[in-house]
């Protein structure tokens, strides 16, 4: 168990040290998120109703679900590139777990997910976004956030794993993720898509997680944390299951 542990923080670090040295990913984590929150802020914003809410105190919950989720498309792209370079027919080779290499992935996400946090609410604060929360309630949603970014990494975990170059990677998370994110609560209330779509909004894990999100921050009525965390838990209990399973198959070639 010591040596999963420690063999697990080493590729941790390694996993942390490469976003430095990868422009495009650390731009993917800084600037664009902000991008985001400004687009939406000051272009959509004045365009949409959100009865009870300023634009911004609605947006930036949601906003900041939908980046948490996209968070993992780092771990989907390194691993087809592990796979592609040969490192992990290297890290078969060597004295070390083999749940290590997942587990490194997807904890160096909750790091980086945590860092995507603190950038947007001190953009949003700076931009007029404001609590109606007390501290153990917004702790509480940071760790909310990292919970479901953390079932979203084992998504693309899986993602990376049955792709074969980055690029089929980002594009086919971007695919199957986006459309998610927009047919939800994130950036308009559900009730002002058609009949169908609402539905399907009001049943989207993202909906789920959002509202849960907007009750802890901006105290508002009908969220609830104990689903937002069951999609988290469910999202991991079946997508973890299937990387791993994934990732043995692709060892034993």
């Amino acid at each position: 168990m010591s040596r999963v542990v420690s063999d697990t923080l080493v590729l941790t670090e390694r996993n942390l040290l490469r976003l430095p040295r990868a422009p495009d990913l650390l731009v993917a984590f800084t600037l664009q998120p902000i991008m985001f929150v400004l687009l939406f802020v000051y272009v959509f914003g004045g365009a949409i109703n959100t009865p009870g809410f300023d634009y911004v105190d609605f947006l930036i919950p949601g906003i900041i679900v939908q980046n948490i989720s996209f968070g993992g498309f780092v771990t989907a792209i390194g691993l087809v590139e592990d796979m592609n370079r040969g490192l992990i027919d290297r890290f078969r080779s060597l004295p070390m777990s083999r749940w290590a290499v997942l587990a490194g992935r997807t904890i160096a996400d909750v790091v980086t997910n945590l860092v995507g946090i603190v950038i947007l609410l001190a953009t949003a604060l700076i931009i007029g976004f404001s609590f109606d929360a007390n501290v153990v309630e917004v702790v509480g949603g940071i760790g909310l956030l990292l919970l479901f970014g953390y079932a979203f990494s084992w998504v693309f975990a899986y993602i990376g794993l049955v792709v074969n170059t980055p690029e089929a990677a980002n594009s086919f998370g971007f695919m199957a993720i986006f459309p998610l994110t927009f047919i939800s609560s994130a950036f308009v209330p559900v009730d002002s898509m058609p009949a169908g779509l609402e539905w399907f909004a009001e049943i989207n894990p993202f909906t789920v997680v959002v509202d849960a999100m907007r009750t802890l921050w901006v105290g508002a009525d009908g969220g609830s944390v104990l689903g937002a965390i069951a999609w988290s838990v469910a999202i991991t209990a079946i997508f973890a299951p299937l990387a791993v399973a994934k990732y043995r198959k692709a060892q034993a070639r």
